[in-house]
């Protein structure tokens, strides 16, 4: 039976036919699908867990005890999950295990371009590369195949593009497997030195294995066209270079990236006049071709930098320009703001006005940082506005504490902000923390987290409090405000910045787009009243805007937050059939 799937839905659906029995996985844009759509098969546990480390963790805790497993994360959030990739290359597994991370090749939505390739091959592990969602699909099954014969943890690597466009596939039925006998095996599983340094060499001989495998493998296709071209590609640019050559090129589509084969490498470049290797972001087959002896064309012609695409390629082969069309007028920028009704709006106008240093971090609340709120200051990655302001305040010194924050989101608090708040507090730091509490995982599209008290699948469970994880940790001054009321937020802002220890502020109020929210009215403008001072427009609100000098409300973006009503002063923003009184 044949559906049309996202490369996403896809690998959910490799976990499914594959037998995979555990899913843990961090949120994180563009592999948060996969594991949603995992949740919703029964044969699979299916959990958010609170960082990419602990997911991973999970996941090699059941390839240890014998069930099939599965995280999946953003190319990020391998940094994070770094520490038991490296050393789960060397205890291997005992059910087969797959990790799918999602590059984002353009930044669509990530705070840098790292290419995930170079994990592979730096913790030596096999990494698989899909074309499009019919790859995903078998990739994930031939996955766990590998991970088993080969003992090891396997990589599904994803893109964007991949991962969020739609093709024809196959699908099958799910295979059940039994749960593999645990063993205790102390010399495979405790990876201290003594153990350590022979399983290196056993790690060594297993990447010599998988390179002989993928000089055969079906996953490394060659398909024969025009021998003048010769292309060398995997994933995205592999489509993207049959839809620009056809068959006027031959290809050599590579499914698994590393370890690369070389006697394949090396018969197909010798049957092909020019060889260009393909590759978005770093050089990592072409610099495998040149080390093994081929010469290519490769970075010299593409760029180092952002998302392949058709038009780009028929410029760097051809010098062919694609036609296009001029509007009359210009098309106005659209740039990403808060959303209409956002509980952080208020909080980060506050912000704004008192001219505080902001260290910011991931989320929803990083577009605090576009004018006119203008409001971040920092933003390096997951949890680093808490400690980075640690850091920040103990170079400047207490009058830099009482001039400066930390911004934070309730589940990036949880990732990583915990860890940071400890650090202020055992080494007695007095900085001032706002978490912005919106009760959800705001960001990738609304996903729970532990401070929510559901899980993936929705039940119920345990809800951790926010108050009582910052007073369990040492931070006395602890307390909660409504970023709706301005007033009461800014008063509290400005008490917490003078003590003389650390505290926390947590801004709370859910987000606007949850289902269960109920929305007061939308507001309107008395025409007679506005003066089109413009105070309003300071919100950065977009259901604000001016028409013909005077401010104006969509009703249909309108949430009815109230804050622009209070910023002004000449009354002129009141409830529909309220106006002028």
């Amino acid at each position: 039976m044949k559906k049309l799937l996202l490369g996403n839905e896809a690998v959910a659906r490799g976990l499914y036919e594959a037998g995979c029995g555990v899913v843990s996985s961090y949120p994180g844009t563009p592999s948060t699908e996969i594991t949603e759509c995992a949740a919703k098969y029964d044969e699979i546990y299916a959990e958010w867990a609170p960082n990419e480390k602990v997911a991973m963790e999970v996941a090699i805790g059941s390839a240890i005890g014998g069930r099939r497993s599965f995280c999946g994360m953003k190319h990020v959030g391998v940094n994070v999950a770094a520490d038991p990739l490296f050393t789960a290359s060397y205890t291997g597994i005992n059910a087969g295990m797959v990790i799918a991370v999602a590059d984002d090749p353009g930044m669509h939505s990530s705070q840098n371009e790292q290419d995930s390739r170079h994990y592979a091959v730096s913790a030596k592990v096999p990494m698989l590369e899909p074309s499009d969602s019919s790859d995903a699909l078998n990739f994930t099954k031939l996955a766990y195949e590998l991970s088993e014969q080969f003992d090891t943890p396997v990589m599904l690597r994803m893109s964007t593009r991949i991962s969020h466009s739609q093709s024809l596939v196959e699908v099958g039925e799910r295979e059940e497997l039994p749960l593999k006998p645990y063993v205790k095996n102390v010399a495979k599983n405790v990876m201290v030195p003594a153990f350590a340094r022979p399983k290196h060499e056993v790690v060594e001989k297993r990447t010599a294995a998988l390179r002989e495998w993928a000089e055969t493998a079906p996953i490394n296709q060659v398909i024969w066209g025009d021998k003048k071209i010769g292309i060398i590609a995997a994933g995205s640019t592999y489509m993207y270079a049959r839809e620009v050559l056809g068959d006027k090129a031959s290809y050599l589509k590579l499914g698994m990236i590393n370890p690369l084969p070389v006697k394949l490498i090396r018969d197909f470049a010798s049957q092909v006049e020019t060889l260009y290797v393909i590759e978005e972001l770093d050089d990592v087959i072409e610099t495998h071709c040149r080390k093994i002896g081929v010469s290519v064309i490769g970075k010299e012609l593409f760029p180092w930098v952002g998302e392949f695409s058709q038009k780009l390629l028929r410029e760097k082969l051809f010098g062919a320009e694609e036609t296009t069309y001029a509007f009359p007028e210009a098309v106005p920028g659209r740039p990403p703001v808060l959303c209409a009704g956002c509980p952080h709006r208020g909080l980060f106008f506050v912000l704004n006005q008192l001219k505080v240093m902001v260290s910011g971090d991931i989320g929803c609340y990083t577009l605090g940082a576009s004018a006119p709120l203008s409001a971040i200051d920092t933003t390096v990655c997951m949890g680093a506005s808490i400690s980075g302001l640690h850091g920040f305040n103990t170079a400047r010194g207490e009058e830099s504490a009482a001039k400066s924050v930390a911004v934070i989101g309730d589940s990036t608090f949880i990732h990583s902000g915990i860890t940071g708040l400890i650090d202020i507090s055992y080494n007695q730091g007095i900085s001032t923390v706002i978490v912005l509490d919106n009760s959800i995982t705001g960001m990738t599209g609304h996903q729970q987290n532990p401070t929510t008290g559901y899980t993936l699948k929705g039940d119920p469970t345990a809800k951790v409090s926010i108050e009582k994880v910052c007073n369990a940790i040492g931070i006395n001054r602890v307390r909660v405000v409504d970023p709706y009321d301005l007033k009461a937020t800014r008063e509290a802002i400005e008490e917490e910045l003078q003590v003389k220890e650390p505290s926390v502020i947590i801004s709370r109020r859910p987000c606007a787009l949850l289902k269960y929210v109920k929305h007061n009215p939308p507001l309107v403008i008395d025409k007679e009243s506005c003066k089109g001072c413009k105070a309003c427009l300071k919100l950065g609100c977009p259901a604000i805007r001016v028409v013909n000098g005077k401010a104006s409300i969509d009703d249909t973006l309108c949430l009815g937050c109230g804050l622009c009503r209070d910023l002004c002063k000449f009354h002129a923003i009141g409830e529909k059939g309220a106006e002028g009184k």
